[in-house]
């Protein structure tokens, strides 16, 4: 009998009844029992059959005839083993079963029955089988109780049978006895060396378990409890596979852990434990399969499966595994805990300090080119756009980006991600452009970009632009890049709203409202700062001919529309770097920096040609120049509106429609 089997007899810990045996003389009661299963039946023939064979050994030369085989038989009448050759059996036809049902009355059903020595001869027998022999039986006693646990038989022809063979059996009866006795005290002792064994082992791991739970929550990093969780898994089960799969909301640089797969079928007793929060297992006989939940207050974070040999693990493994993980989800849970706190206010402070820089500057270009800086910075993309919303127009326009060509670039509001946000005022993650293309965007075509963070930038409700990050590589944004995108939209929304409202303000400030046109004030401290950075320039006066006259003849509207046309000719045959404004009245002031009075002339000779064709009604213009260079002394704005004003005084001296120079 292999040791494993003894052990499962006398160590049988899934019961808690007495009939097991315990001590030595607790074993003729067990052997007694009728009501064992028929799994334990073959290792108590196995029991006696072992102590038979020692007593065998032992009693080598043993005055018994070889030709009549001693049986040994077991309390059911089974015969459990024989001495003698294997012809002296065939020869007798020694039965197998000993019991009444199956053979009759013999000397054994009877010794067993009656726990005496017994001879029955031939003519005793019921069976006709039996009735050339006569048998004898010794029954084998306990040592306290007086129940046989076995008993002695042998078949010897009818009418030898003798008292000397009976007291020869009688003998042999006590010796087996011994043996039977020694055996069993030498697996008693084995199992109380297991017990030992398991019970020093159990200690082992209480101290193991208690080590490990403490430097669990001395850890207050997610990475630094996964190593721990692992390093003591390879300590005490090194020839296990152990796999850790924790949820898609977590993602680890351990290269031993792997994001739990719902849609895989190896993966179904991970996803069952994972949404039970219970253990769960399968077991094909020679291995299991055991899904461990990592569950904290809170919730499931991942499951822990074990894959290992059914024989290798037991009751006392599964609930250590059981312990372990069960602290490992409390130490997971409050490490996250902790991460989460410490990013949450890490975003706090970058919210604040970029709320701050956003507003400590109200020019719209500051704020977009500072924002654009920060978030390529903050979620570390390879391209950021901020595009506003140009409503009059109906279109995105791209205000500030990384990518030049793309600066400026305008698209239909309907179109791409911007139209998706426009309709929905939610932000959008998109983890790859290429195989998840929901609409098509010429920013992500242009860019090679595969990965999307956006949001719309918000005031009042109202999408009033849109911010975009993008990478080139796949899944490169997180969910909390994607709530943090979301909430700094908020106030960048808010800054960009600030610097429009700046400008527009600034803009009506510094402008006439009638011709669009910058208002003197402005003209003058423009002036001023040319007078102290640039080395030459010139200004042109312009004066409407019988401006009144035609207030007079058309009324003021008419007066106002011709104001609006000459303005306009003006704007358009000036350089974007030249200053025109209302300087008062019918009178409009141009400043041409860095430009000399020979082109100057040219400027205001096309201004007045087109004025005189392109009016309606028609109107014409006189024009005074003055110019400045940084050789004259003590140069003004005063002096060079001075001489410009004396210049546009002659041209009208001279007849109107004409260009004089001071």
């Amino acid at each position: 009998m292999a040791y494993q089997d003894e052990i499962r007899i006398l160590n049988r810990q899934d019961q808690a009844d007495a009939s097991l045996p315990r001590t030595p003389t607790e074993l003729p009661q067990w052997i007694e029992r009728q009501d064992l299963s028929e799994a334990d039946m073959p290792y108590t023939h196995s029991l006696l059959a072992d102590s038979f064979a020692d007593w065998r050994e032992q009693t080598e030369g043993y005055l018994w005839p070889s030709d009549h085989p001693i049986v040994l038989l077991h309390p059911d009448g089974t015969a459990v083993a024989m001495t003698g050759s294997g012809g002296a059996e065939d020869r007798f036809s020694v039965p197998r079963n000993w019991s009444k049902e199956a053979i009759g009355l013999t000397a054994g059903s009877v010794a067993l029955e009656t726990c005496r020595p017994t001879v029955l001869h031939s003519d005793e027998h019921t069976s006709a089988a039996m009735k050339a022999f006569d048998s004898l039986a010794v029954p084998v006693f306990t040592r306290s109780s007086g129940i046989p646990c076995a008993a002695m038989a042998c078949l010897l022809p009818a009418g030898e049978a003798q008292a000397a063979e009976l007291k020869l059996l009688q003998a042999a009866s006590l010796h087996f006895r011994n043996c039977l006795y020694r055996r069993f005290e030498l697996l008693f002792i084995q199992d109380l060396l297991h017990r030992t064994q398991l019970s020093s082992r159990e200690e082992r791991r209480r101290d193991l378990l208690f080590d490990v739970l403490r430097r669990l929550n001395d850890h207050i990093d997610v990475e630094s409890v996964l190593a721990e969780v692992f390093d003591i898994l390879e300590q005490v089960y090194a020839m296990c596979r152990i796999d850790l799969f924790l949820s898609q909301d977590y993602a680890s640089s351990n290269e031993k852990v792997k994001p739990l797969a719902f849609h895989q079928q190896e993966m179904d007793i991970c996803w069952k434990a994972f949404m039970e929060g219970e253990i769960r297992e399968e077991n094909d006989g020679s291995r299991r399969r055991i899904a461990f939940p990592l569950t904290g207050k809170q919730g499931v974070y991942g499951v822990l499966r074990m894959d290992v040999s059914a024989g290798e693990f037991d009751d006392v493994d599964l609930q250590f595994m059981k312990t372990l993980t069960a602290g490992a989800g409390t130490a997971f849970e409050k490490a996250k805990l902790h991460e989460q706190a410490n990013t949450l206010i890490g975003e706090l402070r970058l919210i604040n300090e970029l709320t701050q820089r956003l507003n400590s500057s109200l020019r719209l270009s500051d704020t977009m080119q500072f924002a654009n800086s920060e978030l390529l910075h903050i979620f570390k993309a390879d391209y950021c756009f901020i595009l506003q919303l140009d409503r009059l127009n109906g279109r995105f326009v791209v205000m500030s980006t990384n990518a030049p060509e793309m600066f400026n670039e305008k698209f239909d509001k309907d179109y791409g991600f911007c139209g998706v946000m426009l309709t929905t005022r939610e932000p959008i993650i998109l983890s790859d452009y290429h195989s998840a293309t929901p609409v098509r965007s010429h920013l992500m075509d242009v860019t090679q970009s595969r990965s999307l963070l956006a949001s719309p930038l918000l005031l009042n409700g109202e999408v009033i632009g849109a911010v975009m990050v993008t990478h080139r590589l796949p899944n490169h944004f997180s969910y909390d890049n994607y709530k943090l995108l979301h909430v700094l939209s908020a106030h960048l929304g808010l800054a960009v709203s600030n610097s429009s409202l700046h400008a527009e303000v600034r803009r009506m400030v510094i402008t006439d409202n009638l011709t669009g046109l910058f208002a003197r004030h402005y003209l003058n401290e423009r002036i001023q700062r040319k007078l102290q950075k640039d080395n030459f320039g010139s200004l042109i006066l312009v004066d409407i001919d019988h401006f009144k006259k035609v207030n007079d003849t058309y009324g003021h509207q008419i007066g106002d529309a011709i104001l609006i046309q000459v303005s306009a000719i003006i704007r358009s045959a000036i350089r974007d770097s030249d200053i025109a404004a209302r300087w008062g009245g019918e009178e409009l002031a141009i400043y041409l920096p860095r430009l000399g009075l020979e082109q100057t002339v040219k400027v205001a000779e096309r201004i007045r040609r087109r004025v005189e064709e392109e009016t309606d009604p028609q109107v014409t213009v006189s024009c005074g120049l003055s110019e400045w260079t940084s050789s004259d002394d003590k140069i003004s704005v005063e002096t060079l509106f001075y001489r410009a004003d004396m210049a546009l005084y002659d041209a009208k001296h001279k007849g109107r429609n004409k260009v004089a120079v001071g």
